[in-house]
């Protein structure tokens, strides 16, 4: 995991596989202030990709990194309006 950034909230989707890591960062997001980092950690391939098109498209959010580890993905996306 990245220790470079700062984390207001850390999201497990561990298990849950599409659309629901998105639905879930979604509302995660949305509760949260403009600088704020979210820490998504989720065990579907699939968000990869689903995370960084739902980022690309969406307004006031930033994809800051994605790791991949042993079946674990992390995703840091940073609000930021």
């Amino acid at each position: 995991m990245s220790s470079e950034y700062d984390i207001t909230e850390t999201l497990d989707v561990k298990g849950l596989s599409c659309p629901m890591p998105i639905v879930k960062t979604k509302q995660a997001i949305d509760d949260l202030e403009a600088g704020d980092v979210l820490e998504v950690v989720a065990t579907d391939s699939g968000s990869v990709s689903d995370i960084q098109g739902w980022a690309d498209g969406t307004d006031g959010v930033d994809l800051l990194e994605q790791d991949e580890g042993d079946d674990l993905y992390t995703h840091y996306v940073k609000k930021t309006d």
